[in-house]
């Protein structure tokens, strides 16, 4: 069975949501059977919805399970600092032509966002950085064309 890398904050994040999915499993379980006491179930629209809300929700916990039980929970803070860029890290990154600078937390699959400066460890700037050091120079292959980008600090935070 393959592992995955997960963060200690997106692991975190995970449990909570899966705490908060089964806490409302007899809210969902009540709803249900007011609703099935309405009568006729063929034409019970609070009945559907209701067992609809059940399915969904018994689907995302056995996601959240299987995610968690296949996770390879890595905590960047407990590794030496070497400047290195890992998984887990907080790059910063400045584009060579344009002196842009941008922060990017390398992060498994599940908790990518890049709007929150969270970078999937397989995407291309990722994979990219992953390995390389402090002061290095970076190629990145994007839609509009080849960018570089100089590694200005690796944190482990």
């Amino acid at each position: 069975m393959t592992k995955f890398p997960m963060t200690v904050q997106g692991a975190r994040a995970l449990e909570d949501e899966l705490k908060v999915l089964k806490a409302e499993r007899p809210k969902i379980s009540q709803a249900i059977a007011e609703a099935r006491e309405l009568g006729d179930l063929k034409e019970n629209a609070e009945y559907h919805a209701a067992r609809e809300q059940q399915g969904l929700a018994e689907a995302r916990i056995r996601d959240i399970e299987a995610k968690l039980s296949n996770a390879h929970i890595i905590d960047v803070t407990s590794i030496p600092r070497s400047g290195k860029v890992i998984f887990g890290v907080t790059v910063d990154i400045a584009n060579v032509d344009t002196d842009e600078s941008v922060t990017y937390q390398i992060v498994g699959d599940d908790e990518a966002d890049i709007k929150q400066g969270k970078l999937s460890v397989s995407s291309p700037i990722a994979r990219a950085l992953v390995g390389k050091e402090e002061g290095d120079v970076v190629t990145v292959k994007t839609p509009s064309g080849v960018v570089e980008y100089e590694i200005v600090e690796v944190r482990h935070v």
